[in-house]
């Protein structure tokens, strides 16, 4: 039996050219690139390098990219830090309440420490209102975190719009872009980001490695204590194989190959919508079919099966999805995501699947994915 991975917003496998790169790199460039002999030297030339094509892929400058441990070390960073240096311009923070736990939970710790957060709601696609952040948005408002688009459902977030609305205030714009790095054309200059955190292990590169985006004249204490490496702005010899293969699968990720993936993964999304209605299966797709918003996530209300039961069977069936984000996929926790669309009481809540496609999905996964669906729905529905 087939193995089919349609989890791919939880991770993606690397890329074969990555893994060579990094191959390369942990064989002969292993110096240390703080150190000033030739192997360090090495070392850092493949650093700069490196540094370079990711800040192009923003359209950023080199010295505003700051090399992390991934997407939750840059919400954290982003979040606590911002708060410690500008608490004297105020202590009120606006977000949505459907982004990632790695900005949720540090904002549940400032709450604690006096800080005002506003949670601004979503609609039934996963969409926040505009007229609603313009309410929210006060002078003492020193930092907007809003996610790009949405792990569990894909809505893609206004963040151009609001930067505009920013670009005025003292508030600094932050995004954490980890789901749309990599399918979205990410122009920091155009939308006015302060802050952007991402992860290379959601485009085809190696885990715990990631970059802070820092826009110039954003100022503030370095998150992890200890040496001055990036700057002084993140303590920790640099993982240089990681970051080199970082960059190599930033590198195959041209305009045009981005957006071939929206609109590949988009065809796929309609394409399992059309399969499962074929098939006479009862089931809502929990968001929007746009084609605005990422395009690799679709999540689905299979009516009446729960979604253990369902992940199970599928996996049984050779066919690996998810629950929702798979930060929290392991715990009894219902998705906050499809509780701030449905509502607490919403059947959706607990019968809920989250597929998501990457790069080597093939319309034959697509077809096993359905037909063991489909084949579990009759079984258990007794159709």
């Amino acid at each position: 039996m087939k193995q089919v991975y349609l989890d791919n917003a939880a991770t993606t496998p690397m890329a074969e050219s990555v893994v060579n790169e990094m191959m390369d790199k942990m064989t002969n460039t292993f110096g240390n690139a703080s150190s000033t002999h030739a192997f360090g030297r090495a070392a850092r030339e493949v650093l700069d390098d490196s540094r370079h094509v990711i800040a192009q892929s923003i359209n950023a400058h080199d010295d505003d990219i700051v090399f992390t441990s991934g997407g939750t070390e840059g919400d954290n960073t982003a979040i606590m830090q911002t708060a410690l240096a500008r608490q004297s311009l105020g202590k009120h923070i606006i977000t949505t309440a459907v982004e990632h736990q790695a900005i949720l939970k540090p904002l549940a710790a400032l709450e604690k420490q006096g800080f005002e957060v506003t949670y601004l709601p979503v609609d039934e696609h996963g969409d926040i209102s505009l007229a609603d952040f313009k309410a929210a948005l006060r002078p003492d408002t020193i930092l907007v975190s809003v996610m790009m688009g949405n792990n569990e459902v894909g809505s893609r977030m206004p963040i151009h719009e609001i930067g505009e609305i920013l670009k005025d205030h003292q508030a600094w714009l932050h995004t954490d872009a980890v789901q749309a790095y990599g399918l979205l054309d990410i122009d920091v200059e155009r939308d006015h980001i302060d802050l952007l955190s991402t992860s290379a292990h959601k485009i085809n590169g190696p885990k715990f490695i990631g970059f802070l985006y820092k826009r110039n004249g954003v100022n503030f204490p370095s998150f992890v204590k200890g040496g001055e490496q990036e700057d002084k702005r993140r303590a920790g010899t640099e993982n240089v194989p990681a970051i080199a293969g970082f960059a190599t699968a930033v590198s195959e990720l041209t305009t045009a190959e981005k957006a071939h993936r929206q609109a590949k993964y988009h065809e796929f999304k309609q394409y399992v919508v059309d399969q499962l209605t074929a098939n006479g299966v009862d089931f809502e797709v929990n968001g929007s079919l746009g084609t605005d918003n990422l395009q690799h996530v679709l999540n689905l209300w299979i009516k009446g099966i729960s979604t253990y039961t369902m992940q199970t069977n599928l996996d049984l069936g050779g066919v690996a999805v998810s629950g929702g984000s798979a930060c929290t996929a392991g715990s009894l926790e219902p998705s906050h995501v499809l509780i701030a669309m449905f509502g607490e009481d919403s059947p959706r809540i607990s019968e809920s699947i989250r597929l998501s496609f990457g790069r080597y999905t093939t319309k034959a996964d697509l077809d096993q994915f359905v037909a063991v669906l489909t084949k579990t729905v009759n079984r258990l529905l007794k159709k």
